[in-house]
């Protein structure tokens, strides 16, 4: 068996992904189980350079706001903003912080230093302006996408003004509060305001649709890409406000789906404009159906990446990525009948699987799924194997 599996490994180079792949995808995603560790992300950046260079990809996405990410691509393009300005302001989740993510702001504002627009690298957030406490206010998104709308068409065609939408809103503080998470009576996201707010959204986004012939001629690529983003996150807000709302059991399910259906919205997005490396959670990339625990619930959910994978098919690519042990943050050798464990008795530091070839040699020998110790890390399902085109295995997870 030991030697069956070791003929399924492979060394980690994009060259070797590929080789996993019948054809170079649009969006090929690498996910990771655990969050906040820069020996991951150094990988991920060591991945996306060979990418770049011997593939083609000239976009990173990563699990951070999509309306964040933009002062990040505006720095890498442009030359926007200092370094330091961009990690404070250009990331969500705490993710500016991280030393590998500044290399990576750094290596690609290097790279395009002097290159023509169409081969300079571009960075995107495609996860909403969400976080695990609460929701930002639309007001960003929605104002910047009635302002692109009303500098080009005829003012009688907006189904509102600029002031009607500020009317509406309110001060962002409504919005944000964070006693909305867990208590729905909390949150304004039902409110006749924030109602009325959901229906202009979606009559300007209409008025995009309808116009469209006209303002491609009339808006730079960019300009009309940023609309489309400023649309789509408008409503996807309002909609998770909507549901922050709600009193019934479905309440967390559905906002747990809201946000991997605004992941979707975004990387499909991406795809139209060029290859796209992706980095994020196995669960928001994987094939398969998400769960997780939350508020002493247990919920299940399609992921970004299985809606995704619906529209796109082959273009769509999912490679999962697996640790052996982190024992920085309580995650210790796993036991040997563990998929895992398995991986972790091959004396490779780190290595690409073929995930649906080491399904075809385990057959019915299904490992045991493991038990995580640490709330912030998620194994992987073994009943997922199959599912995913490939397998990233590191052994030991060092602290930086």
């Amino acid at each position: 068996m030991a030697t069956d599996i070791k003929d399924t490994i492979h060394a980690v180079d994009a060259a070797a992904l590929m080789g996993l792949l019948p054809a170079r995808p649009r969006l090929l995603a690498l996910g990771e189980p655990t969050h906040g560790e820069d020996a991951l992300l150094e990988l991920r950046n060591e991945l996306f350079r060979q990418l770049v260079e011997q593939e083609g990809y000239r976009t990173i996405a990563l699990e951070t706001d999509c309306l964040r990410g933009l002062v990040v691509d505006d720095h890498v393009t442009s030359g926007a903003g200092t370094l330091d300005e961009v990690m404070e302001h250009g990331f969500s989740h705490g993710w500016g912080v991280s030393a590998a993510n500044r290399e990576l702001v750094r290596w690609m504002r290097a790279y395009n230093e002097g290159r023509p627009a169409s081969e300079r690298l571009r960075f995107a957030g495609f996860d909403g302006p969400l976080e695990i406490t609460g929701a930002e206010s639309p007001r960003q998104a929605l104002t910047a996408f009635h302002g692109y709308l009303a500098a080009r068409v005829d003012a009688d065609l907006l189904p509102c003004t600029a002031d009607i939408l500020d009317e509406l809103l309110g001060t962002d503080d409504r919005w944000t509060e964070p006693a909305a998470m867990t208590d729905p009576a909390r949150s304004v996201g039902r409110s006749d305001g924030a109602g009325r707010l959901r229906l202009l959204a979606d009559d300007l986004v209409a008025l995009l649709d309808e116009q469209r012939p006209y303002l491609i001629t009339v808006s730079s690529a960019d300009e009309w890409e940023r609309a489309r983003l400023y649309g789509r996150t408008a409503l996807g807000l309002l909609r998770y406000h909507h549901w922050t709302a709600d009193t019934s059991p479905a309440r967390l399910t559905r906002l747990v789906a809201v946000r991997d259906q605004m992941m979707s919205r975004n990387l499909l997005a991406l795809a139209d404009r060029g290859p796209t490396f992706v980095y994020a959670h196995n669960a928001h990339l994987q094939r398969e159906k998400s769960s997780m625990r939350m508020g002493g619930r247990p919920l299940e959910w399609w992921s970004a990446g299985a809606l995704v994978d619906a529209e796109l098919g082959e273009e769509y690519a999912f490679v999962a990525m697996a640790l052996g042990a982190i024992r920085h943050q309580g995650v210790d050798t796993p036991q040997p009948d563990t998929l895992e464990g398995l991986l972790y008795a091959l004396p490779e530091e780190r290595c690409v699987v073929d995930a649906r070839r080491l399904a075809a040699v385990l057959g019915d020998g299904q490992p045991a799924r493991r038990v995580s110790p640490w709330f912030g890390y998620a194994p992987l399902d073994p009943a997922h194997l199959a599912a995913g085109d490939g397998l990233v295995f590191v052994r030991d997870v060092p602290r930086r």
